[in-house]
């Protein structure tokens, strides 16, 4: 069943997704070699906790911290770690705040220092489908129009997309309907309408978009160790369209 929001209800929402807005302008301008992800893990908590909010992953489903944070090959949910990043890295940085009993979710991806040409190509069109996808989120539209827009801009550039990881509905509950791939058809699949609440969120994949898990049963990679990003929005939709509640 998906839950249509009020506008006041989606005020509510934004409010916990602009805590994440902020963890995540603060700690763009400090990802530099040398920073480890336990030590970003340990700013966005302090940011969530400051606004009276609560790190919601930690602890969800056994998972232990409050970001997931996706090195080079890693596609999502992977353990923050002393190790250093170096130079050439790409991290996504991934969190869920919760404020008041609502929920709010956003990656983002980060180059470390000077980066390869095949990782900067790959973020950008990360990021544009991000856009694509969102542009298509308009009352009256179906999903299949936000995924074929992000699957055809992946792929036209070589690029894959994880169809294993899923986008969802988000308000009180992290995983809410719908829940859907980022790969589809035009004018196919749920009518979008006013009042509905998701993320959209595409991983995008240098090469296959396979994966694996590890052994710690959370950390998915890409069966052939090619690079992954994922930008992420917790989104709104009203009658003048799509609304980014976790714009930074």
């Amino acid at each position: 069943m998906i839950i249509l929001k009020s506008k006041h209800e989606i005020e509510a929402i934004r409010k916990a997704c602009q805590v994440v807005a902020e963890c995540h302008r603060t700690i763009a301008p400090l990802i530099k070699p040398g920073i480890t992800t336990n030590e970003i893990e340990r700013i966005f908590e302090d940011i969530i906790l400051k606004h009276g909010a609560k790190p919601y992953e930690k602890g969800y489903k056994g998972y232990p911290y409050a970001t997931c944070a996706s090195v080079n090959d890693v596609i999502a949910h992977g353990f923050p770690s002393d190790k250093p990043l170096e130079e050439g890295d790409i991290v996504t940085i991934d969190t869920v705040a919760e404020l008041d009993g609502w929920l709010g979710d956003s990656a983002w991806s980060y180059a470390v220092g000077k980066i390869s040409p095949t990782a900067e190509k790959l973020m950008r069109v990360t990021k544009e489908c991000l856009d694509l996808g969102i542009a298509q989120a308009k009352p009256g539209n179906r999903l299949g129009d936000v995924t074929s827009a992000i699957q055809r801009h992946a792929e036209s550039h070589g690029f894959g997309v994880v169809r294993d990881l899923l986008a969802h509905g988000i308000g009180r509950d992290l995983h809410e309907e719908p829940t859907y791939m980022h790969v589809g058809k035009p004018g196919k699949g749920l009518r979008i309408k006013e009042g509905m609440v998701f993320t959209i969120e595409p991983m995008i994949t240098e090469g296959t978009y396979h994966m694996t898990i590890d052994p710690d049963g959370w950390t998915a990679r890409t069966l052939d160790r090619k690079l992954a990003a994922q930008y992420e929005h917790t989104i709104a939709i009203t009658a003048e369209g799509p609304q980014i509640l976790t714009a930074q």
